[in-house]
């Protein structure tokens, strides 16, 4: 009995480490209106805001084990608030100003939800000793998915002006982020 209580123990702190590795590295939060403090911009297509984030994406070998390089991640979302944008000029009510926010907060999780998928496919990959290409690829090929449901985001809202398809947009990520999986330490 008491083994296997010390082991559920161990279960749960490994766990915990596990849970406390994404969350440490995750840095979702709701946006506000302090996170656009760059200069409104005409982009030619009526765009009332624009959030920059970018994904800091960084990688340190660990060691070698049985022939698999093993690397560290460290992948973070960077909300560029220099380089996002509201023009409150056009931004007339609060009502107004909700949904912008709203539709901005869409483009930042896109941003968290590409950080967590990294980290996902980072932890079950096996690295040879051309793990600085791998490392790019994986990176190269998950920022490309996520660039393209950016484009498909803004396409669908028409910038936030479809109240339908921006409601569904809206579920969308309350339950890819709710029930996104666990991003696993690589186990060699």
């Amino acid at each position: 009995m008491r083994l296997i209580f010390v082991r559920a123990i161990c279960a749960l702190g490994i766990t915990l480490c596990v849970t406390d590795l994404a969350l440490a590295q995750s840095s979702y939060r709701q946006l506000t209106v302090n996170d656009f403090r760059g200069a409104p911009q005409n982009t030619g297509d009526n765009t009332v805001a624009h959030t920059k984030c970018t994904i800091d994406f960084k990688y340190y070998l660990a060691g070698i084990r049985n022939g698999a390089y093993q690397l560290t991640f460290d992948v973070r979302v960077l909300m560029r608030p220099d380089r996002s944008w509201i023009d409150f000029r056009r931004v007339t009510t609060q009502a107004m100003l909700r949904r912008v926010l709203n539709h901005e907060q869409g483009h930042y999780n896109i941003s968290c939800l590409e950080q967590q998928e990294i980290l996902r496919e980072a932890s079950r990959l096996r690295f040879s000793e051309n793990y600085r290409a791998e490392a790019s690829a994986l990176f190269d090929r998950i920022h490309a998915k996520y660039d393209l449901l950016n484009q498909n985001y803004d396409i669908d809202t028409r910038h936030m002006l479809d109240d339908k398809q921006q409601h569904s947009w809206d579920v969308y990520f309350q339950r890819r982020i709710m029930y996104a999986p666990p991003i696993a330490k690589a186990g060699y």
